[in-house]
């Protein structure tokens, strides 16, 4: 077994507190070097000690002998008064100041110090209960990390049921029964949700759950047929009949992206689902794709759950393959088609070959005769002529 250290730190956002009295507390998730995923609760005021415990620890590296040697990072000392925008303001500094204290050398980056400040703890596992009576507010950061402190009230939690019982097969994961209710904290594209349930919080195949109010999806995107190119990166053997079998390293085009992380690819006319874990963006580094699919893997389709059971009579809308391939083979086409000039769009082809300088002038009518003025014009007009002469 190897040395215990941290992958990644990353910052999800804050909470609003009321017991024992009103506070707020930053929420991390950290990543192991056994590619485990742990969220944990920090106030500013333990950020900040654990800071100066740091620099103790490291006084060349903290610049308190010379300045010039200094590597680890500045954090500003917590106020008097934290309120609301004081918390949101410091995302963007807490985000920097971790992501600079990951990249320092091992012996700052994996020091037990580090460790201890980033392990769970038991208040970390511990959640609202039921009978208290103002629950916290939870504020996730935008994916904008330019908009960091642009918050402008609580994020509520989403809230789903769980359709059938799903064991969890890694330390990652979390176990739910027929019917359990879940706060849905993280979506990821790959079709795994972290969740929160009294007592627990993990990952969720987000083919287990289904909104409250209705079968449907409401933020799964329309289909881009236009396709967006990807590159697998690792092999797949179809085992549904709408499925794609591919093979690792081969091109592909995104057509729709589902939440479920089965997403609709397009091999040359041919489209069908595939694991979006297996894919990644043309040009982009895989390392760390590969890294997550040997911590959890693809997720189970909704259609391979056994017993399921929806509260809602009608089934969620989903497009047949035979509807992906017909819109996509059109689309195809158009784009494969050149445009058909019209007749007249002809003609003046024709002539702007014959002379290509030459551009057509609009015919300018003769003008009319004296005549035929006074004849067409008002009678105000030409009571004020017949002044004139």
């Amino acid at each position: 077994m190897g040395d215990t250290f941290i992958r990644h730190i990353a910052l999800l956002g804050f909470e609003k507190r009321f017991v024992p009295s009103q506070h707020y507390v930053y929420m991390f998730l950290v990543k192991w070097q056994d590619l485990s995923e742990k969220v944990v609760y920090r106030r500013f005021t333990e950020i900040y000690e654990f800071h100066k415990m740091l620099k103790e620890m490291f006084p060349i590296e903290a610049g308190d002998i010379n300045e010039e040697n200094r590597i680890i990072p500045h954090l500003p000392a917590p106020r008097w008064f934290d309120g609301q925008r004081v918390a949101e303001s410091r995302q963007g500094t807490l985000t920097e100041y971790f992501n600079a204290l990951m990249g320092l050398p091992m012996k700052i980056s994996r020091c037990p110090h580090l460790l201890d400040f980033f392990k769970v703890r038991p208040e970390d596992l511990k959640l609202p209960s039921d009978g208290q009576v103002k629950k916290p507010e939870t504020y996730l950061m935008p994916k904008d990390k330019n908009n960091a402190a642009d918050i402008s009230g609580p994020i509520i939690l989403q809230t789903y049921r769980a359709i059938a019982d799903y064991e969890k097969s890694s330390g990652t994961e979390m176990t739910v029964s027929t019917g359990d209710v879940v706060d849905v904290v993280e979506k990821s594209e790959s079709g795994w949700w972290f969740c929160q349930m009294k007592m627990k919080r993990g990952w969720v195949p987000a083919s287990y759950l289904e909104p409250l109010d209705s079968p449907d999806e409401a933020e799964d995107p329309e289909p881009n047929y236009a396709g967006e190119s990807y590159v697998t990166i690792k092999a797949y053997t179809a085992v549904e009949e709408d499925e794609v079998s591919l093979s690792q390293g081969e091109a592909i085009e995104v057509i729709h992206k589902l939440l479920d992380g089965w997403w609709v690819v397009r091999k040359g006319d041919a489209t069908g689902y595939f694991p979006s874990m297996y894919l990644q963006k043309a040009g982009e580094e895989i390392s760390q794709a590969q890294r997550q699919i040997r911590s959890r893997g693809a997720p189970p389709r909704r259609s391979t759950i056994r017993n399921a059971q929806s509260i809602h009579q009608r089934s969620r809308k989903r497009l047949s393959q035979d509807t992906y391939r017909r819109n996509s083979v059109r689309f195809l086409q158009q784009r494969r088609r050149p445009a058909r000039p019209g007749p007249q769009s002809s003609e003046s082809t024709q002539q702007n070959q014959s002379s290509p300088r030459s551009k057509p002038q609009p015919a300018v009518p003769p003008r009319p005769s004296a005549d035929l003025i006074l004849h067409r014009c008002s009678e105000s007009t030409k009571r004020k002529l017949a002044s004139t002469v």
